[in-house]
């Protein structure tokens, strides 16, 4: 069993995902995400301005976050977002432990602005989301930084010889 299985199951477990749900979403999921990449959280979400449009459900790995949206009318599966946290900009969430949810918003690599609404059944799941989106787009993402380890044909100050270079008689 390769790592994203190993940690989707239990994660959509502790969600409270219906088998049915996952095994339904698992082919979408399987072509999104890589073997090796770990889940962080799978969680059904909504659009806050657009209530009607259907039932997404997100899952957000190490290195990718991925929405996937159900039809109310036909159930029919669509992919609704699918990029790598490097490429979205401007992430922000807002926990609201009065009304059970926080409000995920990112604005995706071709600049249009994502909105979701994550309810939770607890006010401490709160927290514990706010912990989880807090590891993954915080502490994980850093502005690259440019290094430069060695340019070619230079060597290391070790390694260079010392030049003698006789005095000038005057």
């Amino acid at each position: 069993m390769d790592v994203f299985s190993r940690t989707f199951l239990p994660a959509a477990t502790e969600a409270g995902l219906a088998v049915q749900t996952v095994s339904r979403h698992m082919p979408v999921f399987r072509r999104c995400v890589g073997s090796g990449d770990a889940t962080i959280l799978v969680t059904r979400c909504s659009r806050p301005d657009r209530p009607v449009t259907g039932d997404y459900l997100l899952l957000l790995t190490h290195r990718r976050l991925v929405v996937t949206q159900q039809t109310r009318l036909l159930h029919r599966l669509r992919l609704h977002l699918n990029t790598e946290l490097r490429e979205l900009s401007n992430v922000t969430w807002s926990p609201d432990p009065r009304l059970h949810s926080v409000e995920l918003a990112a604005t995706a690599i071709d600049g249009i602005r994502e909105r979701f609404l994550i309810r939770t059944t607890h006010p401490k799941q709160v927290w514990q989301l706010d912990a989880l989106l807090n590891h993954a787009f915080r502490t994980r993402l850093r502005a690259p930084r440019e290094r430069v380890l060695a340019t070619i044909g230079d060597a290391p100050a070790a390694v260079r010889p010392n030049v003698f270079r006789p005095a000038v008689a005057r």
